[in-house]
């Protein structure tokens, strides 16, 4: 049997590598595929300092994210689902946003909006679809399982 023996550190030095431990955790902690901009264009991401995310476009990747916009923003969603899986159309609960044109061809399946940030205030985006196809033959092994998906907007 081998013994071992343990070497005690100068308290100082567990500190720090705790620090650099939490301060490590912390990075890489946003979604990946965003990078810096404004909500303005096209699309990118950034975030601000009061933990929000400006942002152009919205996608199912988005689900749980808090977006702030200013007067005047555009904000456009989709959400690309299936026939045997379609997303319902995505309901606004709130003041703030107002639909406009999306101006796009939906196929079966797909959930579409945009709107203009004409006021401040705070909007809640949600939407839904089946996590299973529903079976086509009787007896099929079918779930009755809901993906939710929702964002928050904030109008300042």
């Amino acid at each position: 049997m081998r013994r071992t023996t343990r070497t005690a550190l100068p308290v100082g030095t567990t500190a720090v590598a705790l620090a650099a431990t939490l301060l490590l955790a912390g990075c890489g902690s946003e979604k990946s595929g965003t990078s810096a901009g404004h909500s303005g264009n096209g699309g990118t991401v950034s975030s601000t300092p009061t933990g929000c995310t400006a942002k152009g476009q919205l996608t199912a990747a988005d689900n749980g994210r808090t977006v702030c916009l200013s007067k005047g923003d555009e904000l456009r969603l989709t959400l690309d689902g299936t026939k045997a899986r379609p997303w319902k159309p995505v309901s606004v609960q709130g003041k703030g946003l107002e639909a406009i044109n999306a101006g796009i061809v939906l196929r079966p399946g797909d959930a579409s909006g945009a709107w203009r940030a004409t006021a401040s205030g705070t909007v809640k985006l949600e939407s839904s679809r089946p996590l299973c196809a529903q079976p086509t033959t009787p007896g099929a092994v079918s779930c009755k399982g809901i993906q939710n998906w929702t964002v928050t907007v904030r109008v300042s």
